[in-house]
């Protein structure tokens, strides 16, 4: 069965790049432009993984991790942060919120791929 990840950007060129890097993988790609349109379009949804920002406009990826922990349905979804953010507080503070992995921008599809895999098993 084809496993569905979720890509939360508000860059578009970023949300282009990791969904066609997913789809050409065999990944079911759903897009979604910040915290509320993910959370929005995950609601009744089986989601196998998310990848997501964290600077972004209306709800953040902390906020947003923060939210998916929350609801039952979707509390244990592995959670990758693909952001420019690399310092360790910021790593900390979405690895408390939940977050499952972290990816620095730019990033290589391989590596984005490399680390799903991981992740998913």
């Amino acid at each position: 069965m084809t496993k569905t990840i979720m890509t939360v950007d508000d860059s578009a060129s970023v949300r282009q790049m990791v969904s066609f890097t997913l789809k050409e993988a065999g990944y079911d790609v759903i897009e979604a432009i910040d915290g509320i349109d993910a959370l929005v379009k995950a609601n009744g949804r089986a989601l196998n993984l998310i990848v997501t920002d964290m600077n972004m406009p209306n709800m953040d990826g902390i906020e947003l991790i923060k939210n998916i922990r929350a609801n039952p349905e979707h509390k244990f979804i592995p959670i990758i942060m693909l952001t420019t953010e690399s310092q360790s507080e910021k790593k900390m503070e979405g690895k408390s919120a939940g977050a499952t992995g972290w990816i620095v921008k730019p990033f290589q599809p391989e590596q984005l791929l490399a680390v799903i895999k991981k992740v998913l098993g």
